[in-house]
């Protein structure tokens, strides 16, 4: 009988000893050397990140995908990066207008989503930071977001056996600094690369288009190229682009960076790519859908008095106009960005 006991005992120890190797090997969630290799789309320009200081290795990619989904960079551990950058929004925030933070505190702008950032001359809605790597010092030291400072994040990575673990693992040695946080985190946010749309294999030959979807094309080409220009859909610049000011948030955009009154109202310019799924749209998230965005920009007598001139090229839209362009618009969400097994959550397993 003790023997039989033993044995049972013995059989659900080596269970649960398979079920945790399973768990922890999740091939889901695996990065090989191959997953980290930088791959740009032939189309793209040459990035203005090119990871030369920062060399990517599996491990590294971990560590940064471990941080980013890790609310431990904040205050309270109530609120980590991807608390706003949602991966089935492109690493946006489909869930409010405007960003959210520590204490259900609310920021004055709309999240803006991750993709392709290495091709980015700034970041933020007023181009405020001009780095990938110090861009993550914004929101943990944002006393509306994560309320932190870089400091006590590296005291609390120091304390956790995991992190310990991590670090060690990236480095081959037990030093933890905001120097290694941060790059690693650019090298989980910079590998975020969308260039395999619909648009992208039609560009290729490999996908046909409909009717509405060619005619979308040659209006975004003639009316809206002007602004998302390029295969980045961007020209990296910052405009007015029409919208009246929220007399609540009296956000001056650009203006607040530079100190001119010229560029008050001003905003970056965003990616087109996967707009379909980066909803609320404008840096104040007013527009709920791409249909009011449209009507927006073919109704020139609401813009604010010092929009930028290039609007005047999209005119009024009729609706079929409306559907046209709407429906070319779709033709730029990647799917397989928004799947892609890299970027998941690991907590999730």
């Amino acid at each position: 009988m003790k023997a039989k006991f033993i044995y049972i005992v013995l059989f659900l120890f080596s269970t649960v000893f398979v079920l945790n190797s399973f768990i922890d090997d999740n091939p889901y969630f695996k990065i090989t050397k191959e997953d980290v290799e930088l791959k740009i789309p032939k189309a793209f320009p040459k990035p203005i990140y090119n990871f030369s200081q920062n060399k990517i290795t599996p491990q590294k990619f971990v560590l940064g995908r471990k941080l980013f989904y890790d609310p431990i960079l904040s205050k309270d551990s109530s609120t980590s990066c991807s608390s706003c950058h949602q991966r089935i929004a492109a690493f946006a925030h489909i869930d409010h207008p405007l960003s959210h933070g520590i204490n259900g505190l609310i920021g004055k702008r709309n999240v803006m989503s991750l993709q392709n950032l290495i091709w980015r001359d700034a970041f933020m809605w007023d181009g405020g930071v001009n780095n990938l790597e110090v861009q993550p010092i914004n929101p943990i030291t944002n006393p509306i977001e994560m309320n932190e400072s870089l400091t006590n994040v590296v005291i609390k990575l120091k304390h956790n056996k995991e992190y310990a673990e991590l670090f060690h693992t990236a480095y081959n040695d037990t030093l933890i600094n905001s120097e290694r946080i941060l790059k690693t985190l650019a090298q989980f946010t910079g590998l975020m690369i969308s260039g395999n749309s619909r648009f992208d294999k039609y560009i290729e030959g490999k996908e046909a288009f409909s009717e509405d979807e060619l005619n979308g094309l040659k209006l975004f080409k003639t009316k809206c190229a002007n602004c998302h220009s390029g295969s980045l859909f961007t020209d990296n610049s910052y405009r007015n682009n029409g919208l009246k000011t929220d007399t609540a948030l009296r956000d001056k955009g650009r203006g607040a960076i530079t100190g001119t009154e010229e560029d008050n109202n001003k905003f970056k310019v965003p990616t087109l790519r996967n707009i379909e799924m980066t909803y609320p749209y404008m840096h104040d998230g007013r527009f709920r859908n791409l249909q009011q965005v449209v009507n927006h920009y073919s109704t020139s007598k609401n813009f604010d008095k010092k929009y930028d001139l290039s609007l005047n090229k999209i005119g009024e839209l009729s609706e079929k106009e409306k559907e046209e362009l709407i429906a070319f618009l779709k033709t730029l969400t990647d799917k397989e960005f928004l799947y892609d097994r890299r970027f998941a959550d690991p907590n999730m397993k």
